[in-house]
């Protein structure tokens, strides 16, 4: 299979690739996520457009550098009834993140492009569907507390494949999307390059 290029420094989305015999590099794209989600949010861009929009920044940013080389760029963001909720910047955020999601459902969207020489040339984004269980804030406190600042930080409050997955009494949709990466899509897609 065709090497990429992974415009990400996400070890969840790396591991992913590995697992899927998917021969990859990492470069990060180093894009400023939160200067283009607030002039987005600014022009009352949908979370699912956003997540777009930095898939392919992302993706574009670090192919225009490799030549005739496959770039892929991801992201995800939860959508909760419209309202873009991004990865949290410290423990206190994390707990109102959880406490805004407790006991409700949520779309996480993941967005993926492949860029080749600075383009576009294909983009995939999938959906899924959490329910959160009702938890109260002590219960909440006690999940965090078992989740180390690199996993906080790098996958958003929830890890579906660890410790997350007892927060939610429903999950509709690919684990491999809620953890960032629509991989089957992806495979598919390079397997007819």
């Amino acid at each position: 299979m065709v090497e990429i290029i992974l415009a990400s420094q996400s070890k969840v989305r790396k591991d992913i690739l590995d697992k899927y015999d998917i021969p990859n590099t990492i470069q990060p794209s180093n894009v400023d996520e939160d200067v283009i989600k607030e002039s987005l949010l600014k022009e009352k861009a949908s979370p699912e457009i956003i997540s777009k929009n930095l898939s392919e920044l992302k993706s574009c940013k670090v192919s225009q550098k490799k030549i005739d080389k496959l770039v892929l760029g991801a992201d995800s963001v939860i959508d909760l009834d419209g309202e873009l909720i991004s990865k949290p910047k410290s423990r206190e955020e994390a707990f109102e993140i959880l406490k805004k999601l407790n006991g409700k459902k949520h779309n996480l969207v993941s967005s993926v492009c492949i860029s080749k020489n600075g383009t576009r040339i294909w983009e995939f984004t999938d959906k899924a569907t959490l329910t959160m269980k009702k938890f109260d804030d002590n219960d909440l406190k006690k999940y965090l507390s078992k989740i180390s600042d690199e996993a906080l930080y790098s996958y958003n409050v929830y890890q579906i494949e660890g410790e997350g997955r007892h927060l939610f009494s429903n999950i509709d949709g690919d684990e491999d999307t809620i953890m960032g990466l629509p991989i089957k899509k992806i495979k598919e897609y390079l397997s007819n390059y």
